[in-house]
C-alpha cells in the first residue's frame, strides 16, 4: 500500500466525502488565516512577560518559538486523536487578559503562567471523567444553533476591523472608516475580498488561499509604488479591540531578526514553578477562574460552530464524541503553560479550511506540520501583510449565517436565546459573551412560557453561575 492510500485510509477520507487534495489544501488555508499569531501572540505577551536579564527583541523571539510549538502540540492532538479538520494555538482575548492580569492586577507573569497550567489541569481532569462535554451537552438547542452565525458576525467583525474598512473610535463606535478611499489597506483588502468572492462564485478551487496571495502580492505592488500599504501609527486612536486581542504592533517588530538564541527557551520555560510559589490564593483562584470560564466557553461555542460549519453535528446538534476535540484543547493548554505562553484555544480560523471542504484530522495535521516548518521560517511568514488573510473571513462569515435556519423563528424559546446569542457576540467581541446571554435567557424564557419543567435542573445552574461570573466581573463595587 503506498503513502497515499496509508493516509487517506488512516483518516478514513473516502467515508468522510473529501480526498487528499482537498485536505492539504484545507490545512493550508486554515494555517495561512492563523499564520498571524506567530507575531501577534508574542508582540501582546512580550508586554507582560518579561525575563529578568533578557532583551525585549529576544523575548519577542522565545515567545514567537513557544507559540509555535504550543500550537503543534495541540493540533496534533486533534488531527490524530480526535480526527477533526480544527486548528489550534495560544488564543486571542485570552492573551490579552493574561496582560491585564500582569501590568493592570499586578500578577507576577510567572503566577499568571501558573494560573494558565492550573486552569490546563483542570481541564484535562475534567475533560477525562467527561464532565465539559457532559455541561456542553446541557447547552439548549437554539443556543447551538445560534453559535455558527453569531461566530460569523463575529469574524465579519474581526476581518472587516483589521482590512481597515470599518474604525472603533473612541467616542463614536464602530463606524466605517472615514478615510476609506484613501486608505491603501481598505482599499487592497476590499478588492481581495471581491476577488476571492468570484473565485468561489466561480468554483475555483483553493479560491481562500488564492484570493490570500493576490491581495499580498497586491500589498507589495502598492509599495512598491509608492503606496506604502503597511502603516499602523495612522490608524484612529483606540481603533484597538482588547477584548478582541487586537494590538497595534511597534513599527519594525515583525522584522525582528530570528537568531539561534530564539531557540533557547529556557528562561520562559518551566517558569510557571517559580509562580506557584509565590500564590496569593484569592487573587490567584479568581484569575484561574476567569481564564477557566472564558476558555470553556470560547471553546464550547467554537467547537460547536465549527462542527455546524463542516456538517459533524448530529441529529440533537450535538458534535460527536466532543471529548475528544476538549481534550486537545486543554492539553495544548498545559503544554502551552509549561513552554510560557497563554491559555491555547481551538480558532475560529479553522473555518477557512472547513469552507474549502477540510473533514478530517488530516487538515489538521496540515497544519501542525505548517507550524512545525514555521520554527524554521518565521521572518518569512512576516512577508504576508497583516491584513491579507482576514479577505477570509469575509467569505467565511457569509456561509456561516447559514445556521440561522436552524432556529424556529416563530417560537419565542427559540427566537430569544438564538437571536441574543448571535447578537451578543459580535456586539460584546466575545464568543463567551455570546453564550452567556444564550444560557441565561433560555430557561428565562422557557419558564416565562410556562414550560418550566421543560427546563433542565442543570441549565438552571449554567445560567446562575453565567450571572455569577459577570456580576463579580463588571461589578466596580465588588
Amino acid at each position: 500500500m503506498s503513502v497515499r492510500d496509508s493516509v487517506s485510509s488512516y483518516f478514513d477520507l473516502e467515508a468522510r466525502g473529501s480526498n487528499l487534495r482537498t485536505e492539504l489544501l484545507a490545512g493550508l488555508t486554515t494555517f495561512l488565516a492563523m499564520s498571524y499569531i506567530i507575531v501577534v501572540n508574542p508582540a501582546i505577551l512580550s508586554e507582560a512577560i518579561t525575563p529578568a536579564g533578557v532583551d525585549p527583541a529576544r523575548t519577542f523571539q522565545m515567545l514567537a518559538v513557544v507559540t509555535i510549538l504550543a500550537a503543534v502540540a495541540a493540533t496534533l492532538v486533534m488531527a490524530l486523536y480526535a480526527d477533526l479538520p480544527f486548528a489550534l494555538a495560544p488564543g486571542m482575548g485570552l492573551n490579552a487578559f493574561f496582560v491585564v492580569v500582569v501590568t493592570v492586577i499586578g500578577v507576577p507573569w510567572q503566577v499568571a503562567l501558573a494560573a494558565v497550567f492550573v486552569e490546563g489541569v483542570v481541564f484535562v481532569a475534567l475533560t477525562v471523567v467527561g464532565a465539559r462535554e457532559y455541561v456542553i451537552n446541557l447547552f439548549p438547542e437554539p443556543v447551538k444553533f445560534g453559535v455558527g452565525a453569531g461566530i460569523g458576525l463575529f469574524l465579519a467583525l474581526i476581518g472587516l476591523q483589521n482590512m481597515r474598512v470599518v474604525t472603533n473610535t473612541l467616542g463614536a463606535g464602530v463606524t466605517l472608516s472615514p478615510v476609506l478611499a484613501s486608505d491603501p489597506v481598505a482599499i487592497l483588502s476590499v478588492a481581495g475580498v471581491l476577488v476571492t468572492f468570484g473565485l468561489y462564485a466561480a468554483d475555483v478551487r483553493g479560491s481562500i488561499v488564492i484570493g490570500i496571495l493576490l491581495t499580498s502580492a497586491g500589498g507589495y505592488a502598492a509599495g512598491a509604488l509608492g503606496a506604502s500599504p503597511f502603516p499602523v501609527e495612522d490608524l484612529p486612536e483606540g481603533q484597538a479591540f482588547l477584548d478582541a486581542g487586537f494590538v497595534q504592533l511597534a513599527p519594525g517588530v515583525d522584522q525582528v531578526a530570528y537568531g539561534l538564541a530564539a531557540y533557547d527557551v529556557t528562561p520562559i520555560a518551566g517558569a510557571f514553578i517559580d509562580g506557584l510559589a509565590g500564590v496569593e490564593a484569592v487573587t490567584f483562584a479568581m484569575v484561574v477562574f476567569t481564564f477557566f470560564f472564558v476558555d470553556f466557553f470560547d471553546t464550547a461555542g467554537t467547537l460547536t460552530g465549527l462542527g455546524q460549519a463542516a456538517d459533524l453535528l448530529d441529529e440533537t446538534g450535538e458534535l460527536p464524541e466532543m471529548d475528544r476535540p476538549l481534550l486537545a484543547d486543554a492539553v495544548g493548554t498545559t503544554v502551552g503553560a509549561l513552554l510560557g505562553t497563554s491559555t491555547v484555544t481551538s480558532y475560529i480560523e479553522s473555518s477557512t479550511g472547513v469552507e474549502e471542504g477540510g473533514r478530517t484530522g488530516l487538515t489538521a495535521l496540515v497544519v501542525a506540520a505548517l507550524f512545525l516548518l514555521a520554527l524554521t521560517v518565521v521572518p518569512l511568514l512576516s512577508a504576508i501583510p497583516s491584513f491579507a488573510p482576514y479577505v477570509a473571513f469575509l467569505v467565511v462569515a457569509i456561509f456561516m449565517l447559514r445556521t440561522i435556519t436552524d432556529i424556529d423563528w416563530t417560537r419565542t424559546d427559540h427566537a430569544v436565546p438564538g437571536g441574543l446569542t448571535i447578537l451578543a457576540m459580535p456586539l460584546t467581541t466575545s464568543i463567551a459573551a455570546g453564550i452567556a446571554a444564550g444560557l441565561v435567557s433560555y430557561p428565562v424564557v422557557k419558564a416565562a412560557r410556562g414550560e418550566f419543567d421543560e427546563v433542565h435542573p442543570g441549565q438552571w445552574v449554567l445560567a446562575g453561575l453565567v450571572v455569577a461570573y459577570y456580576f463579580v466581573r463588571t461589578n466596580t463595587l465588588v
